[in-house]
């Protein structure tokens, strides 16, 4: 009873982190966001009434006022808005619009203004991104691993081994182009739509076609990545004090089976060691030309003690100077690959396939790493920006759409179908919301079942 409550409360922790970096990215992006839209209604002498972190109906779990502005925090944490005064916007002020206008009002601005106003939010959420991956890559320089360092070959998925490629594969064209960085293998497959992938195979250079609806196929099965790097089943080295240095394991053994099934890579070893917590295993190591058998008792947290053979990256560093234009180019390039996917998710599978909080937590790392963590806080930045800017109503796209209407015709849509569009707008977003959780409720039945 014991041995499962470790287990218990090692997942439990483990959980309880990815939705705290979950929580703390999304508090700070929404708060971004918000001061987007709130810098530019004060440059324009616009009144701005809240300012709030999640929403507050009926109640708010703090508050207060400065000047004309109530700042809170909510306690619905599904993000967070700035009420402007003569704006129809999620508050659904109508009573406010039934006054005359008055000149602090957003509806006594002029268009280009309002229009503004609208865009602060995602130019900052942009600009945001940008920012981190500067700071990142000027702290940390940029780490890859070369596609030619992969000199194991990779594993694929079993999607793509029905196409005819075999494990061990090395990856040399895709469409007959070179791939510098191995990381760039499977997001060009994916969002460029290949055609061609070119391999070595036991000294033979050949080259397979891929279905037309190959990424469709990745998306229906959650093949996605579709390769990895194969990493050898040899040790690198041993934690201290670890159960794989209490048991005699050394830096260079070369572990061939486990429980009397062979293993020929690192992640066979992980394959055979999940799902064994609190358990013995039976070990069976080549040492040199000697076999060894040993016995592991396998604690809560999964993990023996033992680190695989690393890859040889390559770091790129970078000045000050050098780190902006490619933050910039890295934010250019993070938005334009999430906008050639987004075609997919309105596909059958796509659909399907779409997430909620859930499967935006299940991308942090197990483990707080601030690195993990503000690359995927820039990625999030890239991706509420775009999300917001959609020509929905409720969304600042919907608001922008209007707003541009205005500016090409030289007439306002009337108050009456703007709150219509309002409320249109926040049903397709509930409904929206809900479905993408309802997944990601009915991924976890299914895999909690398919144990």
């Amino acid at each position: 009873m014991h041995q499962f409550k470790n287990l218990y409360s090692y997942i439990l922790m483990k959980i309880i982190i990815q939705a705290g970096q979950l929580i703390l990215s999304l508090s700070i992006l929404v708060i971004i966001h918000e001061l987007g839209h709130f810098i530019f209604a004060r440059l324009f002498r616009t009144r701005v009434e809240k300012f709030y972190l999640f929403f507050d109906p009926w109640f708010s779990l703090f508050k207060i006022k400065k000047g004309e502005t109530e700042y809170g925090i909510g306690w619905l944490p599904l993000g967070g808005y700035v009420k402007i005064a003569g704006m129809i916007d999620e508050s659904m002020d109508k009573e406010q619009l039934k006054k005359p206008p008055q000149p602090w009002e957003f509806r006594s601005k002029p268009a280009w203004q309002r229009l503004f106003i609208m865009l602060g939010g995602v130019s900052f959420n942009f600009v945001t991104a940008i920012l981190i991956y500067v700071i990142l890559l000027f702290n940390y320089g940029e780490e890859y691993l070369p596609n030619e360092n992969v000199t194991y070959g990779v594993i694929w998925d079993s999607l793509a081994l029905e196409q005819g490629f075999r494990n061990g594969d090395k990856i040399l064209l895709l469409d007959g182009e070179e791939i510098e960085r191995y990381s760039d293998i499977d997001k060009t497959i994916v969002t460029d739509g290949v055609n061609t992938i070119t391999v070595e195979r036991n000294g033979e250079v050949i080259t397979l076609a891929l279905p037309d609806d190959f990424v469709r196929m990745i998306i229906a099965r959650e093949a996605f990545p579709i390769t990895k790097p194969v990493v050898p089943n040899i040790i690198d080295s041993v934690l201290p004090k670890s159960e794989a240095m209490k048991i005699g394991l050394m830096s260079g053994d070369r572990i061939i089976q486990i429980n009397k099934t062979p293993v020929c890579n690192w992640y066979d070893i992980l394959e055979n060691i999940s799902g064994k917590s609190n358990h013995e295993i039976e070990l069976k190591i080549l040492r040199q030309n000697d076999t060894i058998d040993k016995i592991a008792n396998i604690p809560a947290t999964g993990k023996i003690g033992i680190a695989p053979v690393p890859f040889n990256t390559r770091t790129i560093k970078y000045s000050f100077m050098q780190s902006v234009p490619r933050g910039i180019e890295s934010g250019v390039q993070t938005l334009v690959s999430y906008v050639k996917q987004i075609k997919y998710v309105f596909t059958k599978e796509g659909a399907k396939s779409i997430g909620g909080f859930g499967r935006i937590a299940s991308l942090f790392p197990k483990a707080w790493n601030w690195i993990e963590f503000w690359q995927l806080t820039a990625l999030l930045s890239i991706i509420l920006a775009f999300m917001n800017i959609l020509p929905i109503p409720a969304l600042d796209g919907g608001h922008v759409m209007f707003l541009m209407y205005e500016i090409i015709t030289g007439r306002k849509p009337g108050d009456k179908f703007l709150e219509y569009a309002q409320i249109t707008g926040m049903i397709i977003l509930l409904t929206l919301l809900l479905y993408a959780n309802g997944n990601d409720i009915y991924r976890g039945i299914q895999n909690w079942f398919g144990r």
